[in-house]
């Protein structure tokens, strides 16, 4: 952390507490910041009290905790402006269930949800629950909500909860949340950086009605988009059919078939310094898709396919090309199949994973293969790995300035 806190000058970070268990996870939270000269206001709501003592907390942090918007630590009692403009970042470790759902429809019924409401700085927000509250689509839908807002989630993490299950939802180790609030809070290392990514799948249309595609979420894809803003980089991203809101700040592209997003590739590469084709673009095409609905017969259908344009191949293949990072998505021998294809196409760096694993699902595992050898980035929500991948990125893109 010291070469990170190097480039950091002093800065004051307002830290939320909501009422779950992981809320003891704040105390050392706090302390590995204080240490690193980071100057930290603790927030609880009333339910945080009830996990661990404002006592506690005011120990740490140096500095009396605020607990109630008509406390006594504000003469005017406007805590809630007051607090949202003395910080620099706004992080809520643990943001339960319930705060993340006020967070998303924007309630302010105590101190801590009025202040967020009401800042004008970063929000960073660490979920921790139980992994059926996590997976369940209103707080799958909350989280989407908050990302399109412009919010950064860290975490949750896989591991064992409080109640006895295992599964996502476990908030983050403090010196995993320290670490990453700390990059955060330095200069951003991708200012003025362009990205070019492409996400999600392609529709290759059969008729009015029936296509070929594939069970593509864009998860990923949209997840090293916001990771990308987040380094301060400026990102354009060209999306296949989702169901999925574009990270606050990229500019969207929206293609269907894999020609259009060729042909959007072609118009946006020139500007692009980075490349990264996470979109699971389909191998092939129908040759003569029909204009009308085809009728059910008793007789079988033969249908004539031709390969689609390879996207990464043209980009990679270019005079004067980006740094271009690639993915392969298969279901068996991918480290024979990820070697092979990083050579064929010529590219510095590419991203693999079994399909089985990842494809639809809210995390991820991924192995990178460069000319240094193979990295695993272990199994974590999909932003987490995303963020891990964009160091990786900016590691070998630095080296080749």
């Amino acid at each position: 952390m010291h070469s990170i806190m190097e480039q950091i000058q002093t800065k004051r970070i307002l830290l939320g507490l909501t009422g779950g268990i992981a809320a003891y996870k704040g105390a050392e939270l706090t302390r590995l910041l204080v240490n690193q000269g980071i100057q930290i206001q603790v927030v609880m709501t009333e339910a945080a009290c009830h996990f661990i003592t404002p006592t506690t907390m005011q120990a740490l942090s140096g500095k009396p905790v605020f607990t109630s918007q008509w406390g006594e630590h504000t003469a005017d009692h406007m805590a809630h402006i007051s607090l949202s403009r003395a910080t620099d970042a706004i992080i809520i470790a643990p943001a339960t269930a319930d705060f993340i759902a006020k967070l998303a429809h924007g309630l302010a019924d105590d101190l801590l949800s009025t202040l967020c409401l009401a800042r004008n700085c970063p929000l960073l927000v660490a979920p921790a629950m139980n992994r059926q509250m996590w997976e369940s689509p209103a707080t799958q839908r909350n989280i989407r909500q908050l990302v399109a807002d412009g919010v950064t989630i860290l975490g949750p993490v896989n591991g064992t909860q409080a109640c006895g299950e295992e599964g996502m939802g476990r908030m983050q180790e403090p010196t995993e949340l320290a670490h990453t609030v700390l990059t955060f809070l330095k200069p951003k290392s991708l200012s003025g950086v362009k990205f070019l990514l492409t996400a999600g799948p392609t529709y290759e249309a059969i008729d009015p009605v029936r296509g070929i595609t594939n069970r593509s979420s864009g998860k990923m894809g949209y997840a090293i988009a916001q990771a990308a803003l987040e380094l301060g980089a400026e990102v354009t991203l060209i999306s296949g059919p989702t169901a999925l809101s574009s990270p606050h700040g990229a500019a969207l592209v929206n293609v269907t078939s894999a020609a259009e997003m060729f042909e959007a590739v072609q118009k946006h590469v020139a500007d692009a310094d980075i490349f990264i084709a996470v979109a699971a673009v389909a191998d092939y095409h129908v040759a003569q898709p029909r204009e009308q609905k085809i009728k059910k017969s008793s007789g079988g259908l033969t249908l004539e396919l031709l390969p689609n344009p390879d996207i990464l191949g043209y980009v990679s293949g270019l005079p004067k090309p980006p740094f271009c990072v690639g993915f392969a998505a298969e279901s068996h021998n991918l480290h024979e199949y990820a070697a092979t294809k990083r050579k064929i196409k010529k590219i510095p760096l590419l991203a693999a994973n079994l399909v089985q694993q990842a494809i639809g699902a809210n995390d991820n595992e991924l192995i990178l293969f460069d000319d240094a050898g193979e990295h695993v980035l272990p199994r974590a929500d999909k932003l987490t790995v995303a963020r891990a991948l964009l160091q990786h990125i900016v590691n070998l893109y630095r080296q080749g300035e």
